[in-house]
């Protein structure tokens, strides 16, 4: 996840398909490979293993809304679409799907549960966004750490662990999963605080919920930490949700970067893991809807 404003944002997307608008690439035809092998059938779904949860983040796929992804998910074989806020939700259940991850957290990544005085104002995000969730019958919602500014490790864990401390009752009673994100901050999020498995997994320990975790951004933590799959096998019980990402680039997922996803996405199935996979790379190829279903077929293990 990053909004920070970079070649690689959600609010700097200068590098995707600029000028495609949303009713192209609905019509155009969708493939699977980057030697634009086509679907079998124009109706056809990618995704058939039944071991992933496939989800997409709309912010990504630049002109595009809730209402333009959701019939291209479905046909996709995705079950979600990821970082929604519920204003964004009607076309979901129309078309079968969830909203995998729920955002709209008070103060975004960077004013974060980490200093005291941002406590009130995000928990009373997050309680609205927990009934909202559980209203609709969603599983997650997001929420961020915020950024370092001189603190130290020991102290922010302390204040993020208040902070959740004071909604993470109210997540239990309505059964949804608050989920803090890992991202980098040597790339695309410079001092941010949850920046590495260990602080996050600490912080989790503080809470002491089932129902707070962490989201692995693969991408994100490649970048941090590396070492995937031995991290994923080690802590997979802290963590609630996973978004992917091409290293280096934050591109597509495929033999153009560094990571393996088949071997990553085997490694997060042997866990037994039942949440959700969102695809939350940046479509470098102008057919971005292409782009979406190789990479959900690569993930489809």
């Amino acid at each position: 996840m990053s909004d920070q404003p970079t070649a690689v944002s959600r609010r700097n997307l200068l590098r995707t398909a600029t000028g495609v608008t949303a009713a192209s690439l609905l019509t155009t035809a969708v493939a699977v490979a980057a030697d634009e092998k086509p679907l079998p059938d124009g109706n056809a779904q990618v995704a058939t293993a039944g071991h992933i949860n496939h989800s997409v983040c709309l912010w990504c796929y630049k002109g595009m809304k809730s209402t333009d992804m959701a019939p291209v998910a479905k046909r996709l074989g995705l079950k979600a679409i990821d970082l929604l806020t519920p204003k964004e939700w009607a076309p979901l259940k129309e078309n079968g799907l969830v909203c995998s991850m729920t955002s709209g957290v008070w103060g975004g990544i960077t004013k974060g549960l980490n200093r005291a005085e941002h406590h009130e104002p995000i928990a009373k995000t997050l309680i609205e966004l927990a009934d909202a969730n559980a209203e609709a019958g969603y599983p997650n919602v997001i929420c961020f750490s915020g950024n370092r500014e001189k603190q130290s490790d020991e102290d922010g864990i302390k204040l993020c662990a208040e902070g959740i401390k004071k909604v993470i009752g109210h997540y239990e009673e309505k059964k949804i999963t608050l989920c803090m994100e890992l991202l980098n901050s040597k790339v695309n999020h410079a001092d941010y605080q949850c920046d590495n498995s260990k602080w996050g997994v600490e912080l989790v320990k503080a809470v002491g919920s089932e129902l707070f975790k962490l989201l692995y951004d693969i991408y994100q933590l490649q970048i941090m930490d590396g070492d995937v799959i031995a991290t994923i096998k080690k802590n997979h019980q802290y963590y609630a949700h996973y978004h992917t990402g091409g290293v280096p680039g934050r591109h597509e997922i495929d033999d153009t970067q560094e990571l393996y996803w088949p071997a990553i996405m085997k490694a997060i199935v042997a866990t037994g893991f039942q949440g959700y996979v969102a695809q939350e790379f940046i479509p470098a190829r102008k057919d971005m809807i292409a782009s979406l279903a190789q990479a959900v077929q690569i993930c489809d293990v």
